[in-house]
């Protein structure tokens, strides 16, 4: 390999140090000259970015990935903005609590801290390696990452800008590394780096964190796979739910909070789907149908305009990244929540209803990393939770669920004090 991982791994544990020491103003002063950095080389990140777009495009790579892959002057303008926004965000390090005065004299508290050196596995995203770098400096911690061979030359060309902007702060530029080589054996070499890396993030398709599980001896946060369902429960307001069924397939399909599946209750199906039909064909979404539904919308009025197919096995349960929507006709919720139990992928989940019965059975049946009542999916996301940028989203139960901000990326230690004290 001509990647040095070990040099690699010893840079990001000695940079990490340093950051333990920062303050928040150090750390703030850092992110804001790293977002000044990349407007400033915004025509050499941009050119960067055009290479793997046409490299992208000469190997027939899907539409839905080359929109993931593409930088444009407002979204590096609105990369920068998030940049701010994470340093504008409290800073959890050094947080105290659960204090408490024990029997036996100790003064006990946890204290948050760093978790110490991150490595970032993700494809085809080149605005993950600024959110990626941001929070972890925000949150104490040095990164190593290493994004998809697809976006090599905008890695390089971003982390270039970070490292620079760090410099100029007095921060160590090893503080946030990337891995631009393509060798595939070096992310196994990063997921079996235990000696320096605390934790790996992969964020990607499934066969991603599938490789990661299988060949990390570092603890690996798995997610970001989102197999989304919603139903649509018969008191619902279906005039309202139309544009949120919208909201949630047409503004970003090529994201993990998209719509996949759309369920609808029997009684209000022959109302319904043909309104969502009509709703989607401008966008040109493809409705993959199960039989009811399917029989339903070939003889709705319109019907010839929409695209309309039969699904087939691998049409539920799959996220699509796409303009491709499967539906299912379902008795009631007893039925929807099995299919959703069997179909999930514990990412997020959504019910319109105007029965709060139904709703807090939903939310307290369905196990998925976030649950919305009359809401679009497209909500679960750090940005919108309030937590700044976000690392990735993730679907396990420990150590943290749903979207992993700043919080996300500490541990805590107890901190004893006593009064000369011998244990008894």
């Amino acid at each position: 390999m001509s990647t040095d991982l070990d040099l690699l791994g010893r840079r990001a544990k000695a940079a990490a140090r340093a950051l333990a020491r920062l303050d928040r103003v150090q750390k703030d002063v850092a992110l804001h000259a790293i977002a000044d950095e990349l407007l400033a080389r915004a025509d050499a990140i941009l050119a960067a970015n055009a290479a793997d777009l046409a490299a992208a495009r000469a190997a027939g790579t899907a539409a839905s990935l080359i929109d993931r892959m593409t930088l444009s002057p407002a979204r590096l303008e609105a990369i920068a903005a998030d940049t701010r926004a994470v340093a504008a965000l409290p800073d959890p390090v050094g947080e105290t609590f659960d204090a408490a005065e024990l029997p036996n004299g100790l003064r006990l508290h946890k204290v948050r801290t760093p978790l110490g050196v991150v490595g970032a596995v993700y494809e085809a995203r080149p605005n993950v390696t600024v959110d990626i770098a941001a929070l972890c400096l925000k949150t104490g911690n040095a990164v190593i990452m290493r994004g998809g061979s697809d976006i090599a030359s905008s890695c390089a060309a971003i982390t270039n800008a970070i490292g620079a902007a760090l410099e100029r702060a007095g921060l160590p530029a090893d503080a946030v590394q990337s891995i631009t080589d393509p060798d595939r054996e070096l992310v196994r070499g990063l997921l079996r780096l235990d000696q320096y890396v605390d934790m790996i993030i992969p964020r990607g398709g499934a066969g991603l964190h599938r490789f990661c599980l299988e060949n990390a001896t570092v603890p690996v946060i798995t997610g970001g796979i989102g197999v989304v369902h919603m139903f649509v429960e018969a008191s619902a307001d279906l005039g309202r739910a139309v544009p949120i069924i919208h909201n949630a397939k047409v503004q970003r399909p090529s994201v993990c909070n998209a719509l996949d599946t759309l369920l609808v209750q029997r009684e209000i199906a022959p109302a319904l789907l043909p309104a969502v039909a009509a709703a989607l064909e401008p966008a040109g979404v493809e409705l993959r149908c199960d039989p009811e539904s399917l029989a339903i919308l070939a003889d709705a009025p319109g019907a010839a305009g929409w695209r309309l197919a039969p699904a087939g096995d691998g049409d539920f349960g799959t996220e699509f990244l796409d303009l491709i929507l499967s539906v299912r006709v379902v008795a009631g919720l007893d039925e929807a929540l099995d299919f959703i139990a069997e179909h999930s992928s514990g990412h997020t989940e959504a019910i319109f209803t105007e029965n709060p019965a139904a709703a807090a059975r939903f939310t307290r049946e369905v196990d998925a990393s976030a649950v919305f009542v009359n809401a679009s999916t497209r909500f679960n996301d750090g940005g919108q939770f309030g937590l700044g940028a976000e690392v990735a989203v993730s679907t396990q139960k420990l150590h943290w669920r749903g979207p992993m901000g700043l919080t996300a990326l500490t541990t805590f230690k107890w901190v004893g004090q006593g009064d000369y004290s011998a244990r008894r």
